[in-house]
């Protein structure tokens, strides 16, 4: 249960990471969902090397679609580049 919940809140995350940054995004639903769940980890990751989370403690909804943003963006930029 807890993979298919991974994915569920990596959809939502991914999604709202594409709505606010609004553009032409190469993917389907399939990118939208590995950018959610890899902006959760980037956040988690992020925020314990800043002191922000406790070791183990994971990233919020709102730093999870920050870190989705983020991957979101440099997607774009290598995209962008190999186009």
């Amino acid at each position: 249960m807890g993979i298919l919940w991974t994915i569920l809140i990596g959809l939502i995350v991914g999604a709202v990471a594409k709505l606010l940054m609004p553009g032409k995004d190469p993917g389907g639903w399939i990118i939208t969902i590995l950018l959610g769940i890899g902006g959760s980890l980037v956040a988690t990751y992020l925020g314990q090397f800043l002191n922000l989370y406790a070791e183990g403690q994971a990233a919020g909804f709102i730093m999870s679609v920050v870190g989705a943003m983020l991957l979101l963006l440099v997607y774009r930029m290598f995209k962008k580049k190999s186009s």
